[in-house]
């Protein structure tokens, strides 16, 4: 096979790959296709792979027998660890690994664009490093996968309980930022002048890490999934411009397809908080889940406890009732319960829906996946604009381990850090049910105004040992 028959080969892979990333990214749109979806785009980067190999099998690349065993062994270490975080780490751990991905995508196409700004300038002829064509998406590479990387490593702690969930005000505040970033600018502006200067790129590199870090300490737990969006498209950008640096079309496309669908995610997700990015990056709210607050402040209620008895007969007896997941379903891994308890209302002749929050808990469509996990129909998963005029008509809304996003304060309190940010409406149901462990606030650190309403009752147990309570007082009615 000569070398142009094979390069043709090898563009028409590429073409599949990047078709395979295209629909599969259509398909995630809907929680019925997205399993297919991912399938999907895992197989397009796996004939992008094959195409890679096959290339530099040709002898074209050059390859030597060292680097095709590092090849080798990178993809046995990678493929491994990636197989095994995937089948091994918990639902609730799922966003922390998810920022793990993010800073190892980000890191890894950095470390592309420094690559090969180091060998082209020990090479002697440094004119392409002249270039715009080559200088600018190296040092957008460099800075945007440096900002990941650390900005990554610093939300998948405050996740995962590693550094506090509280914003951190960082010494010298938002004038390090700034600094940093002001450094990072120049260096730019002196590459993209045409100086040739390894010391500069690393000058570069310094800032964009610390960057990364500076930006989002400062950053409140509340606001975590928007910054997981956010840094998602950061990572797509920065592949991108890897792939422009080394001139790899599958690495363009790939990349400004996860870093488009990123920012648009991202702005939906702080529209549901109805804040701008901009605000949520100059300093989110939010001191972690943990605190204990007695009643919502101002409302002068107390909180009516309820027993598994009393919710089995409103359940068993209603017409229609709304389950609201939140991140205490995940804590306690109890969605096999809730669906469990979902069948047997069904099973009564009880219409089940369920809410999904857009930011209820720590990513983007962390519910979805919690509950399609427990083969919850999808059709039952209502977007909050499509259920909120459902909760007046729902004899029972059913809180499961959902705080913030649930708390009537965004609504009727203007001193509230919430306020104005959409909320179920679940206050409006003829009858709310709380499942929660404790009075303890939610990740925003603010009480919830919900829990002190006189229709409001509160269950007091752990999700999972709650829900199943719940499945054997109604199988008793």
């Amino acid at each position: 096979m000569n070398a142009q028959t094979l390069d043709t080969i090898v563009r028409l892979i590429y073409l599949l790959a990047a078709a395979g990333f295209v629909f599969g990214l259509h398909q995630m749109n809907s929680p019925a296709t997205a399993r297919n979806g991912n399938l999907l785009s895992a197989g397009g980067m796996a004939l992008a792979v094959i195409a890679t190999v096959l290339l530099l099998a040709s002898g074209s690349g050059g390859v030597s027998s060292t680097a095709w065993l590092i090849i080798g062994l990178g993809i046995l270490i990678g493929g491994g660890l990636g197989l095994y975080t995937a089948r091994t780490v918990k639902m609730t751990a799922m966003p922390q690994l998810v920022s793990l991905f993010n800073a190892v995508g980000g890191g890894a196409a950095a470390l592309i664009a420094i690559d090969d700004y180091i060998r082209l300038s020990s090479g002697g002829d440094v004119s392409e490093l002249r270039s715009l064509q080559f200088t600018i998406p190296t040092v957008l590479d460099v800075i945007i996968g440096c900002v990941t990387f650390t900005g990554s490593l610093v939300a998948s702690g405050k996740l995962q309980g590693l550094i506090p969930g509280k914003p951190i005000v960082v010494p010298g505040g938002r004038i390090i930022t700034f600094g940093v970033a002001a450094v990072a600018a120049i260096g730019a502006l002196y590459l993209f002048a045409g100086n040739v200067s390894v010391p500069v790129l690393f000058l570069i590199i310094a800032a964009g890490l610390i960057f990364g870090i500076t930006m989002v300490l400062p950053i409140g737990g509340a606001d975590m999934p928007v910054v997981i969006s956010l840094l998602n498209s950061f990572t797509g950008t920065a592949v991108a411009m890897a792939g422009f640096v080394i001139g790899s079309n599958v690495l363009i496309i790939a990349g400004a397809l996860v870093g488009a669908s990123g920012a648009i995610l991202t702005k939906l997700m702080a529209n549901a908080m109805n804040r701008s990015v901009l605000n949520i990056i100059a300093g989110g709210f939010g001191g972690g889940e943990g605190t204990v607050g007695e009643t919502a402040r101002g409302s002068g209620g107390s909180v009516r406890e309820v027993s598994a008895d009393d919710v089995a007969i409103q359940l068993a007896y209603a017409s229609k009732v709304i389950v609201v997941p939140g991140y205490g379903l995940a804590v306690a891994q109890a969605q096999h319960q809730v669906r469990e308890l979902a069948e047997l209302l069904e099973s009564r002749g009880v219409v089940v829906e369920y809410a999904i929050h857009p930011v209820a808990g720590r990513m983007p469509g962390h519910m979805n996946v919690l509950l399609a996990e427990a083969s919850v129909p999808y059709p039952q998963l209502k977007e909050m604009d499509e259920i909120n005029p459902e909760f007046p008509r729902a004899d029972v809304a059913l809180v499961v381990g959902a705080n913030d996003v649930t708390n009537p304060a965004a609504r009727s309190n203007p001193g509230s850090p919430i306020y104005g940010m959409p909320i179920l409406d679940v206050d409006q149901a003829k009858s709310v049910v709380v499942i929660k462990r404790s009075m303890g606030r939610g990740y925003a650190g603010i009480d919830n105004e919900l829990y002190t309403n006189p229709k409001t009752g509160m269950l007091f147990a752990d999700a999972k040992e709650g829900l199943a309570s719940l499945v054997a007082a109604v199988k008793a009615v």
